[in-house]
């Protein structure tokens, strides 16, 4: 099964790191990249502005409400320029 493993992956964990982030095996032997936590919530900024402008247009449509769903969206995508966040794909 040793032989099995994929490049750059050694000893007995199954955990090769990159950076702050790694790659893990699951119980199906298969790796799972967990992303950084900085990643993980520049993705929640992002989805809380999507739902709060995706919201505002049904119930009226709200505009000064989608407006600020917009403006969190923006938000989210400075933020996820300042922490690196496509550097979680490899």
């Amino acid at each position: 099964m040793a032989d099995q493993t994929a490049p750059g992956i050694t000893g007995e964990t199954g955990i090769e790191s990159h950076g702050q982030a790694a790659l893990h095996r699951d119980s199906s032997g298969q790796l799972v990249y967990h992303g950084r936590t900085t990643s993980w919530v520049t993705t929640a900024i992002v989805f809380i502005g999507f739902t709060v402008g995706g919201i505002a247009l049904p119930i009226g449509p709200t505009w000064w409400l989608f407006w600020t769903g917009v403006a969190i969206v923006v938000l989210g995508a400075i933020v996820g320029a300042a922490v690196h966040i496509f550097d979680d794909w490899y």
